[in-house]
């Protein structure tokens, strides 16, 4: 077979039965199943590419993301991950915002920026000189509030137990990234710092401000130091500032992202935790490190 098409389950919705795979597989007249991790995961070997609209109808409504790619080549050798609402749940500049009463205010500049809608530079300007005179305090109180996304660990550290680099870049701030990037156990973060007195916010992000570009730049650069194509990358993300390095990636994932990103990604994950990205490269559960 040509392709693969991987099938991965909202883990706690046990959707993946045998009944509705068989049903799928026959949709898509795809080859034997092979078992990433039962219940969960599964490759279907198809000749072509489903058909999008007798894939969708074949899972029917089920919180199952189908990912149809090439088995050459699948696992890859550098991961370049976003942090907000990818790696961890929800923004953390939103919760900061929130500290400062101005929660709805910072989080509905958060939603247009990350559609496209406004440009990322000037709206982080804006949203940080709200925060000015914010107590330090509020910082190490919005990292007590992060929540890891499911599946984010297996994800850094299996990639890294084959031999890949790990890159946390974000448009957040460096006092989350570094504490992030050392829990997951990715190698290196990249992301913008916010400004002190020493006892509250100035208000003023440092320059230069990393943004779209930046995130697509930092793909190419690991990329080179290793020596690697970008067929052999990952990129994952959700909003609009992730759209050039998930295009520019081997393997560039929407990872349930906002609407503008979703619509130009070809791939997607809607329903599934980050360990999708581990079952799209063809890791099977038993693989993952712990």
């Amino acid at each position: 077979m040509t392709y693969v098409t991987t099938l991965v389950a909202r883990r706690e919705s046990a959707s993946l039965t045998p009944a509705i795979l068989n049903h799928i597989r026959n949709a898509i007249r795809g080859g034997t199943p092979v078992v990433l991790s039962p219940g969960e995961a599964v490759d279907i070997p198809v000749s072509l590419p489903p058909d999008q609209a007798v894939l969708q109808e074949a899972i029917g409504g089920h919180p199952i993301d189908a990912i149809t790619l090439k088995p050459r080549g699948r696992r890859k050798a550098l991961l370049i991950a976003d942090m907000d609402s990818t790696m961890i749940e929800g923004e953390t500049l939103d919760e900061l915002a929130a500290f400062a009463g101005l929660g709805e205010q910072i989080a509905a500049i958060t939603r247009r920026a990350m559609n496209g809608e406004l440009d990322f530079k000037a709206a982080l300007r804006e949203r940080v000189g709200l925060l000015k005179g914010l107590n330090l305090e509020a910082l190490e109180k919005t990292w007590q509030r992060v929540r890891f996304t499911p599946g984010g660990k297996e994800l850094v550290m299996t990639m890294r137990a084959r031999g890949a680099t790990t890159a946390l870049v974000s448009g957040g701030f460096t006092f989350f990234t570094a504490r992030v990037a050392a829990e997951l156990g990715f190698e290196t973060h990249r992301s913008n710092v916010l400004l002190d007195d020493g006892a509250a916010l100035t208000g003023v992000v440092q320059e230069p401000i990393l943004d779209r570009d930046s995130k697509l730049s930092a793909l190419k650069e690991l990329a080179a130091a290793r020596g690697l194509k970008l067929q052999a990358t990952m990129a994952v993300g959700d909003g609009a500032n992730d759209l050039d390095m998930i295009r520019a990636a081997g393997l560039g994932v929407a990872f349930r992202a906002k609407p503008v990103v979703a619509a130009q990604a070809m791939v997607k994950v809607h329903h599934a935790d980050l360990r999708a990205l581990l079952f799209m490269q063809g890791y099977k559960a038993s693989e993952f490190a712990a």
